[in-house]
């Protein structure tokens, strides 16, 4: 008889935890990388605070979510970035026609088409706007799809040209050099070749290299159905760009939005049309 799998219980468990509509609604809404309070989640959840407050203090329970006290107030955000990518990756595997609920009013359309439009998904950018960035760095050889076969040897060669203007950033290799794809890489999805990672350097969004994280990562879009930037490099593109004002948030949600600045500075580092952005 096989014995049945150790992890079983663990994943169940899990699953139980995710495995309700208001919990998963604060799930959703915690995307955005910010700490809620519980009166937040439960006007957002459209139900009573003592009700919010029983969900969340499940989820802190079973290590879904993570808790922080300032005075009387008390926030919650995901736990860490592995949590956001299992919210985000099944979220993604919602079939685009299983939402049949009509937007209730303009106001909530105008929500989903800036969500569709930009927004953060934890701490890295989704929507038109991720996939334009990921687009633009894949497009100049910056960043590269490891989910594709490689040669017989498992070698790699970047082939981009560096962009005219960007520094070295001290780093000797050479575009066009071949490079072994890591282990890890083939697992992310994606890769920072060596252009890439002198173009995060020259562009001024430094990469925390000791972190546990994978440098690179493909994460699922779910409203365009197709694999952003995520990782320390999505998550460092995003916190640079909403702290030089390249993008600004748009309200209380997930949703963000490119300002003129941003626009010229995308198009300048990355070759991106503003019509993409829009």
């Amino acid at each position: 008889m096989t014995s049945r799998d150790p992890r079983a219980p663990e994943l169940a468990r899990l699953a139980g935890l995710i495995a309700d509509e208001t919990r998963a609604a604060c799930l959703l809404a915690l995307l955005d990388g910010r700490a809620w309070t519980a009166g937040e989640l439960a006007r957002h959840a459209g139900v009573a605070a003592s009700t919010a407050s029983e969900h969340l203090h499940r989820l802190v329970a079973g290590g879904v979510l993570a808790e922080e006290r300032q005075g009387r107030h008390r926030y919650v955000r995901l736990a860490d970035a592995r949590v956001a990518q299992l919210v985000e990756d099944l979220a993604a595997q919602v079939a685009p026609g299983a939402v049949v609920r009509r937007p209730r009013g303009l106001r909530e359309t105008s929500s989903g088409s800036a969500m569709a439009r930009g927004r953060t998904c934890y701490d890295h950018f989704a929507g038109r706007l991720g996939i334009a960035v990921t687009d633009a760095l894949t497009a100049r050889g910056l960043l590269l799809p490891t989910s594709e076969p490689e040669g017989r040897a498992g070698v790699e060669r970047s082939t981009a040209r560096r962009p005219e203007g960007l520094s070295t950033g001290g780093l000797s290799t050479p575009a066009g050099a071949p490079r072994r794809r890591t282990s890890e890489e083939r697992a992310t999805g994606f890769a920072l070749t060596d252009a890439g990672l002198r173009w995060f350097d020259s562009a001024g969004i430094t990469l925390d290299r000791t972190s546990r994280r994978p440098l690179a990562r493909a994460c699922l879009d779910w409203t365009e159905r197709r694999p952003h930037l995520a990782g320390v490099a999505g998550a460092a593109l995003c916190r640079h760009a909403l702290d030089v004002g390249w993008c600004v948030r748009i309200g209380s949600a997930r949703a963000v939005k490119v300002t003129p600045e941003g626009e010229r500075a995308l198009s300048e580092l990355l070759g991106i049309e503003a019509e993409a952005l829009h």
